[in-house]
């Protein structure tokens, strides 16, 4: 077991396998590297919950031979034949550590998790309240939770102590930034703050999270499938949570003591910061049960969504009204479009690169090309607003959020209609996408950093 610890342990274990697929399944040589990515992948998030890295092998290439029929020939004559030998005593050891590793990532969590619901609290120190003071903690809720977050990934995928000294430098960027008078803290920018920084340090996150294959599309893809999760799970708990708090209430209300004070300043604004660290514990520590459950969701949303941007699109054509939206439905109108390319996004990260495309497929077409169409209703409405009123911070901000996502559907969607019409693969889809993610990042970093300067003296 000592040399299967070395990283050349697995070439050495990949070399076999790589000359079985080309050779006895006549795969090209362009397919044998995309499965290859797809096999370390696997190989890489086993080895992240405690496998040892001969076992991480075993499992790895009989999941992805269960997926796809070119890699499953290997699975069958070489390992049910019982190549390498089993090792039932160190399959049990190494079971053993696993959940020793599970226990010790959960203590982790929940110490960041106390961390970040203290965080919460620490500014009362210096005289500042919640709800005087709403402007500071609505610039600076990212900065209570995300640092936590990062140093949680950066301590379970060990990462290189240059990683993370730009992960920290990015965030004592970010809190200069937010609460600088000019700048976060300016009059005005609150909230503009509040809505994009996180956004930017998400990219940090997705990083941390990466473990140092950022840089490849499977690191990127597992941070997107790690996001769909974590949503659902937060939003699990926020509604337990949220059952405690009445539940709370209303037994302490039949003793005649309020507790609303308690709720609003302690509980409810600790307790979801903190259930940010544990709902990620969660996620990483029982992949098999959500990423199972984000697919199906995505299913059931999908044509949803489709058939109610359809209806309004038509209803626009057929009714020949023009569209009028305020400032409130505005962000309500981008916000649909958010979720909808959180729908593209989720649903491209579980499905197979190397299925053929199917009716599902039309459907994700049919939802791409219509929500591009209703972005670009939304742009019409916003330059329509900047017309009448003139540019302000958070009009030019929805402006270029929209164009980012009008170029990101439109690429999709040309992308999703080649691979239907068999002109192009899946995979370029995907990397697409993965690629795209940063420029999110990067226009929220603009919108806190540059945006102040710009629009100093707008109130």
């Amino acid at each position: 077991m000592a040399n299967s610890d070395h990283p050349a342990s697995l070439e050495a274990q990949l070399e076999p396998w790589r000359s079985y697929v080309a050779n006895r399944m006549q795969v090209s040589a362009g397919e044998v590297a995309q499965l290859e990515e797809q096999l370390r992948a696997e190989i890489a998030g086993l080895a992240r919950v405690g496998l040892a890295p001969d076992e991480a092998f075993l499992i790895a290439v009989k999941r992805l031979g269960c997926r796809d029929p070119r890699a499953a020939g290997f699975a069958r004559e070489h390992l049910d034949s019982g190549w390498p030998p089993p090792r039932v005593a160190a399959a049990a050891a190494d079971s053993d550590e696993r959940r020793a590793r599970v226990r010790t990532e959960g203590i982790v969590a929940f110490a960041l998790a106390v961390l970040a619901a203290v965080a919460v609290k620490v500014p009362v120190l210096f005289g500042l309240d919640l709800d005087r003071d709403a402007g500071f903690y609505i610039r600076n809720a990212g900065l209570f939770v995300l640092p936590c977050l990062i140093g949680y990934f950066a301590w379970q995928r060990r990462l290189a102590l240059r990683t993370v000294r730009w992960l920290a430098a990015a965030l004592v960027v970010a809190a200069v930034f937010a609460n600088l008078p000019g700048f976060g803290a300016a009059r005005g920018f609150e909230a503009l703050t509040g809505l994009h920084l996180p956004i930017a340090l998400l990219l940090a996150v997705g990083i941390a999270h990466a473990g140092g294959r950022w840089s490849e599309v499977g690191g990127r893809m597992e941070f997107i499938r790690f996001s769909g999760e974590l949503f659902i799970q937060y939003v699990l708990i926020a509604l337990g949570g949220g059952v405690l708090c009445a539940f709370m209430a209303l037994t302490f209300t039949s003793i005649g003591l309020k507790i609303g004070s308690f709720l609003g300043s302690w509980l409810l604004p600790c307790g979801a910061a903190g259930a940010v660290l544990v709902a990620s514990w969660l996620v990483e520590a029982r992949k098999g049960v959500f990423e199972n459950l984000a697919p199906v969701l995505t299913r059931l949303f999908t044509p949803l969504f489709a058939a109610m941007l359809v209806a309004f699109l038509v209803t626009l054509l057929v009714s020949g009204r023009g569209i009028d939206l305020s400032r409130e439905l505005l962000i309500g109108f981008d916000l649909l479009l958010v979720v909808v390319l959180g729908l593209l996004l989720y649903s491209i990260s579980a499905r197979h690169p190397r299925s053929p495309p199917g009716a599902f497929d039309v459907l994700q077409v049919v939802l791409v090309v219509s929500a591009l169409l209703a972005d670009a209703v939304a742009l019409w409405a916003i330059g329509a607003r900047i017309g009448e009123f003139g540019y302000s911070p958070n009009r030019v901000a929805a402006l270029g959020e929209n164009v980012i996502l009008l170029v990101n559907l439109a690429g999709s969607a040309v992308l999703y209609v080649r691979f239907l019409l068999g002109r192009g693969t899946f995979a370029r889809l995907e990397r697409w996408q993965t690629g795209y993610l940063p420029v999110y990042a990067a226009w929220a970093a603009i919108v806190v950093v540059v945006f102040p300067l710009l629009f100093r003296s707008v109130s």
